[in-house]
């Protein structure tokens, strides 16, 4: 699993690529952490846990972020070393995952705003060796 921050006109995009679906959206989730600061402490924050569902993969992948985007914001943690399992479909024909990120005190980072993930030129595509993601980051 692995991400590369990318420029992208005023916003910045993240590229990502993952053997499974999980650790792409986990890669994802960190390019977006890495996006938000350049040093993230090894020894702060907790470990917290989160569920998201969604009708289509990509929108799992966004409100996933979105999320992430939000409890930053309420909780004044960076989510950092996230780890997702996905759920292709419930029983509710959705699709699930159950995540769990580390949360570090903003106060222990020189943080800068990621206002937003949107969808545009987002891509989550299944490829022979494995799982690639692009996302753009309103900044």
């Amino acid at each position: 699993m692995a991400f590369e921050l990318r420029e992208h006109t005023a916003d910045v995009a993240v590229a990502a690529t993952g053997d499974t679906l999980g650790e792409v959206v986990a890669a994802v989730a960190d390019g977006l952490a890495a996006a938000s600061c350049d040093e993230i402490p090894a020894d702060a924050g907790e470990r917290f846990a989160l569920s998201v569902a969604a009708e289509r993969r990509e929108a799992l992948l966004f409100d996933y972020l979105d999320e992430l985007i939000y409890l930053r914001d309420v909780r004044a943690e960076l989510p950092v070393d996230n780890r997702v399992e996905v759920v292709e479909r419930d029983g509710d024909e959705r699709w699930r995952l159950e995540a769990s990120a580390r949360g570090v005190p903003l106060a222990a980072v020189d943080a800068r705003e990621v206002k937003a993930v949107t969808y545009s030129e987002m891509r989550l595509e299944e490829r022979e060796a494995g799982w690639e993601a692009y996302v753009v980051f309103d900044v």
